[in-house]
């Protein structure tokens, strides 16, 4: 069984609106579940809008991340509320969790994104941390959510630096795919990464645009958020786990492990992990235009104030053995690095790191 999309989406401007007497048809006493301080005016807002429509609204937010306390904990508040749905406002984690609560309790879950960091309001899939923010798993799901809502004016108010994370995590899509599924017969599979590739393009023609615009009334801004949130998670339906990650998101999986001086969001991480897989195809399956591409993209990252190296995420990976949980974790029996079309062991992500962030230091 593949769940491809939401079953319904509301996209635009006043999308949020549109979306309310969908939402009464499935939803009496729902769940409103958040995180951050900085969005509570938005949760606020659609707390009001709900209890206007005659919905009972109970509200509550991660104390930690998408993990198993704060799941555990959520579970009693929602059955102690007989509640009857899940309305996830906020970032990846926040909607991760709503997912996986939601399924967990046979109850429908209302994504509602309130940044482009990443495409978690589509998708089929939870991804669950501890709850100091180490990443422990991927948790697929039997769907995706019933109704995604991406309301324009709410990604609008979010910080500049969600959408270069959202950019960032977009363009994985393409360098893991591509790498990963090339050489599958299944047409959608083909549909999709070819799907990744034009979404890359666009990213790369309209990512400084759209990163510098932060308008509702401007295309490029329009088409970058949406290929952030709605194409990509598209991507992932259509072509399932292989377009989804490769050594890019292992390596962030990896470098989560590792306590950071620095709070850095998903798509930073996978930036850097982009830069790094590319090192290794480069290394390992002699891609000879890794090395062209590397510097494309760590020009459009400097443009977007996204880290390039491991060290610019807070971590010194020579000291405290960092480099070598990075290296073990990345290479777990389990892990989405193996999807390469090649063999790559611990000392490979060794050597790779080691000379990606001496030579980065040296410039």
């Amino acid at each position: 069984m593949q769940s491809i999309s939401p079953e319904l989406l509301f996209r635009g401007i006043n999308a949020w609106y549109k979306s309310l007497p969908e939402i009464k048809k499935i939803s009496h006493r729902p769940l409103l579940l958040g995180k951050s301080e900085k969005t509570a005016f938005l949760r606020n807002k659609i707390s009001q809008d709900l209890e206007k429509n005659n919905l009972k609204v109970t509200s509550s937010n991660l104390k930690f991340d998408c993990c198993y306390e704060d799941l555990a904990t959520l579970k009693d508040l929602i059955l102690k509320n007989n509640c009857d749905s899940i309305i996830a406002s906020g970032g990846g984690k926040v909607l991760d969790a709503g997912k996986f609560l939601a399924e967990s309790l046979s109850i429908p879950v209302i994504t509602v994104p309130l940044s482009a960091s990443t495409c978690a309001g589509w998708t089929s899939l939870s991804n669950i941390y501890t709850r100091n923010g180490q990443f422990i798993e991927d948790v697929k799901l039997r769907s995706c959510p019933q109704i995604m809502v991406f309301d324009h004016e709410f990604i609008a108010s979010a910080p500049r630096r969600t959408l270069a994370s959202g950019i960032a995590d977009a363009l994985a899509k393409w360098y893991e795919s591509s790498s990963t599924s090339s050489s599958i017969d299944d047409g959608l599979v083909q549909q999709a990464i070819q799907i990744s590739r034009v979404l890359r393009d666009q990213l790369l023609i309209n990512g400084e645009k759209a990163f510098n615009s932060q308008s509702v009334h401007n295309l490029s801004w329009v088409n970058t958020i949406e290929g952030c949130a709605l194409t990509a998670g598209l991507i992932g339906g259509i072509g399932g786990e292989k377009c989804r990650t490769a050594a890019a998101h292992a390596i962030h999986n990896a470098i989560t492990q590792i306590n950071s001086t620095q709070k850095n969001f998903h798509g930073e991480i996978v930036g850097v992990g982009i830069l790094l897989q590319l090192r290794i195809e480069e290394m390992l399956n002699d891609n000879k235009l890794a090395g062209q591409t590397i510097k494309q993209l760590s020009l459009l990252m400097k443009k977007l104030n996204l880290p390039t190296t491991i060290s610019e995420l807070g971590i010194n990976v020579f000291e405290d053995k960092n480099l070598e949980i990075i290296a073990e974790f990345s290479c777990r029996d389990n892990s989405e690095i193996h999807y390469l079309p090649f063999e790559i062991a611990q000392k490979d992500i060794i050597e790779v790191i080691t000379n990606f962030e001496k030579q980065k230091i040296k410039l």
